[in-house]
């Protein structure tokens, strides 16, 4: 991987690209999102695992720039329901549905399960191409351990962080969700966070070895 100055992240989240910028920047890299570009949204993801999926999505924005490109691809995974939602996070009650459907569906499935049975984590694959063509990219990933409540708390984060059950509580306590956690707090826990960190300290090895 060669030094270049700007990267294009496949994603238009604007969350996503103030992390990567503050993360990247020390680093004298300029990320910037797809759309900058007009690269097409929503490439199909054919993929059956994270990593597959975070290569699709990274090879089509390197593919459309010309640059070097970021992605990455997460969701819920409950190993009491085989692995699900997994790669189905974001459409896990159907291609249209929304966080609330989708968390309701997850509840609906865990109806009776009780216990060390609604352990969950999420998890997150995160790479970085040289080029749509690169065979050798650098990969990263992240978990972030928790369990599914019995129903939503708290108003902030997305997707299921109402119902994804925080460190340790014993049974006369409340069990703090994701969704009552400041985004600083999220950010140096999550799956995400991790994972981004750790992709950050890749390349600044690459830098190294390029630059020694």
């Amino acid at each position: 991987m060669t030094t270049h100055q700007q990267y294009v992240l496949a994603s238009d989240n604007p969350g996503k690209l103030r992390e990567m910028m503050a993360m990247f920047s020390p680093l004298g890299i300029a990320v910037r999102p797809q759309s900058d570009w007009q690269v097409p949204p929503g490439v199909e993801e054919t993929g059956s695992t994270f990593v597959e999926n975070a290569l699709i999505k990274a090879r089509h924005a390197a593919s459309h720039t010309g640059l070097p490109a970021i992605a990455d691809d997460s969701g819920l995974v409950v190993p009491a329901l085989q692995g699900e939602p997994g790669i189905c996070s974001a459409r896990y009650a159907g291609p249209d549905a929304n966080a609330a459907a989708n968390m309701d569906k997850l509840l609906a499935a865990l109806d009776g399960i009780n216990g060390a049975d609604r352990v969950a984590y999420f998890f997150c694959a995160m790479v970085c191409l040289e080029s749509a063509a690169d065979p050798a990219p650098l990969m990263a990933t992240g978990r972030w351990h928790g369990r599914i409540l019995a129903k939503r708390q708290g108003e902030g984060g997305f997707g299921y962080d109402p119902i994804f059950g925080v460190g340790h509580a014993t049974e006369s306590e409340r069990q703090l969700s994701a969704a009552e956690m400041s985004a600083e707090e999220k950010g140096k826990v999550s799956h995400r966070g991790q994972a981004l960190r750790k992709l950050a300290e890749l390349v600044r090895r690459e830098y190294d070895g390029i630059n020694a």
